[in-house]
């Protein structure tokens, strides 16, 4: 199942790192990919079991240091 989060506060390569780091964490996310938007609104998307859920996903976006304004699965 495709994933496809707003992470906001993003604003270098080393916050992408931190992202990918928690995310990958994970039992079940794979393929983890960021389109930074510096001091704005960053996409994250992965692919996620349905086991994986919104809160471990939210909480490893703030485990990293960022927050989650919106999340999607298709």
């Amino acid at each position: 199942m495709a994933v496809t989060l707003n992470v906001t506060g993003m604003t270098c390569h080393h916050c992408v790192s931190s992202v990918k780091e928690e995310l990958g964490e994970l039992d079940g996310v794979a393929n983890i990919s960021v389109e930074l938007n510096t001091g704005g609104t960053s996409v994250v998307r992965f692919d996620a079991e349905a086991t994986v859920t919104d809160e471990q996903i939210r909480g490893a976006i703030e485990e990293a240091g960022y927050e989650t304004t919106e999340l999607s699965r298709a």
